[in-house]
């Protein structure tokens, strides 16, 4: 009989256990996605082209035949700062630069960016120093930053469009920022070209 007692009771917390668990499995399963570590996602954009409407034509001197002025080239996408990205929380390479657009605007490209996904990854323009190792996993969110969005991939080039009321020259790094864990994943320090 007593055996029997120690069996429902054993049985019982068992099923307690169990109860208590499973909610907290699927809480940190959620919460950490580890399943992510094994997945990739590649992004292979190419720079933003010039747009159209941009005009070309540049008051000046008439052409020889006593027609309108001559064209003039157009210019290309213009690096202004760029970095190589270092390791922080996860093992994070590639290249980080400030594109300024022909129409004025600013793009923020990675290049062969390659890193660790996981959840809730996000771009930030900050005016935090990129500091090696563990004490620089942590310094991103402490002064000025900008969020640029969400990570497209943790793979490839990819572009993120630097809205247009932000002051480029306030911000000296970049990190591929873990808003779940406030952790940075890697970063790169800016420096004009």
């Amino acid at each position: 009989m007593a055996e029997t007692k120690r069996h429902r009771r054993g049985s019982r917390l068992l099923v307690g256990l169990v109860i208590v668990a499973t909610p907290a499995l699927g809480a940190g399963l959620y919460w950490f996605q580890p399943w992510k570590l094994w997945q990739n996602d590649a992004v292979h954009e190419a720079l933003p082209a010039a747009p159209s409407s941009v005009s070309s034509a540049v008051p000046g001197p008439a052409s020889a035949n006593g027609g309108s002025p001559a064209p003039a080239a157009q210019a290309g996408p213009k690096t202004v700062a760029q970095g190589s990205l270092i390791s922080h929380e996860h093992t994070t390479t590639g290249t980080a630069k400030v594109v300024r657009l022909p129409d004025g605007s600013h793009t923020l490209r990675l290049e062969n960016l390659d890193t660790s996904n996981g959840p809730d990854l996000r771009v930030w323009l900050s005016d935090a120093p990129v500091k090696e190792g563990a004490a620089g996993w942590r310094v991103f969110d402490d002064g000025k930053y900008v969020s640029l969005g969400k990570l497209k991939g943790n793979r490839g080039d990819q572009n993120y469009e630097i809205p247009a009321d932000v002051n480029t020259a306030d911000y000296s790094s970049v990190t591929i920022w873990c808003a779940r864990f406030d952790v940075s994943f890697g970063a790169a320090a800016l420096g004009a070209v």
